[in-house]
């Protein structure tokens, strides 16, 4: 126990440390630097946390995060699953899915801003577009892994499509698209903060530029540092999901 724990924290320890130490090399040099020291961002977060006004940013990302999100799942796993089913839409479709796949989410900003306006819309599409990708491969991954016979199986009691997806596919591959859904979450967080950027008037994007604007950089590093736990959290929620699943598989 000792051991699981500990490593852990020696390993923020050595990071707060070596952040200190880089404040004291940089203000050398650079005497705003030593805003951004580890003591005043703890002070700062501290703050931060008791202000009603900063709830309300990491509330709306986390709304924006759960709908991009679930726009994510509810095209991803479909798309996998005919991927995976369905030989000509895969031979046709694939190399469009890996040349979109590569295209980074945020080159779609001002598009997306064209398209959608100003406000939430575009932030929905740019998280919704980089997190479908993950849940549609490991979508895929996993219907290719299922027993061949099960579906032989399916087809010899004469199931119909909707019952093979919904009764033997799904459940076969819940664990693969929880995998997806964790790195979807991983992407989605990197993508979120500049989409936040979008002309919105809150979340922890608009956030960031806010602190920047009124020169409150104690403020910004303890907003890098909140991003960084709740990113955190959001992925410990996922891992936690993916193994009580295994878990469950497990016991029966």
């Amino acid at each position: 126990m000792i051991k699981r724990m500990g490593l852990p924290l020696l390993g923020f320890v050595v990071a707060i440390v070596l952040w200190h130490l880089g404040v004291i090399a940089l203000q050398q040099t650079i005497p705003i630097a030593a805003a951004f020291a580890p003591r005043n961002a703890a002070l700062a977060l501290v703050g931060m946390l008791q202000d009603p006004y900063v709830w309300h940013h990491i509330a709306v990302s986390m709304k924006r995060v759960a709908i991009g999100l679930s726009l994510a799942v509810l095209g991803g796993v479909p798309l996998g699953i005919l991927v995976a089913t369905w030989h000509s839409f895969a031979h046709g479709a694939s190399p469009l899915f890996q040349f979109l796949r590569m295209v980074s989410p945020l080159s779609w900003m001002p598009l997306a801003v064209m398209v959608f306006g100003v406000g939430d819309a575009p932030v929905y599409f740019l998280l919704a577009f980089a997190a479908l990708w993950p849940v549609m491969l490991s979508t895929a991954a996993g219907v290719a892994q299922l027993d061949p016979n099960w579906m032989l199986l399916a087809r010899s009691l004469s199931a119909t499509r909707r019952e093979t997806v919904l009764r033997l596919i799904l459940p076969g591959i819940t664990a693969h698209i929880l995998t997806g859904i964790r790195l979807a979450i991983g992407i989605i967080w990197i993508v979120l903060v500049p989409a936040e950027m979008l002309g919105v008037s809150a979340g922890l994007g608009y956030f960031i530029l806010d602190t920047r604007d009124r020169l409150a950089y104690s403020e910004l590093m303890a907003a890098i540092v909140l991003i960084g736990f709740l990113g955190f959290g959001l992925d410990y929620l996922a891992r936690l999901a993916h193994q009580r699943w295994l878990r469950k598989r497990v016991d029966n």
